[in-house]
């Protein structure tokens, strides 16, 4: 088996679970709806004001 192959795939599903996270994160802030992330070992409530916009780019890994 090719070892350039698995690495292709894994960038390509890399960047496909980016986007996915990237247009959620969207479209909760332009539904109006907050968003639970961890941070510092605690759940914390992000009110959809405070979602940051994501640009593609910053997500291609």
């Amino acid at each position: 088996m090719n070892n350039e192959q698995p690495k292709l795939l894994s960038e390509r599903i890399h960047k496909g679970v980016n986007k996915a996270i990237a247009e959620a994160l969207e479209r909760h802030r332009k539904l109006g709806e907050s968003i639970a992330i961890w941070q510092d070992g605690k759940v914390v409530i992000v009110p959809p004001e405070k979602i940051p916009l994501i640009l593609d780019k910053e997500w291609d890994g």
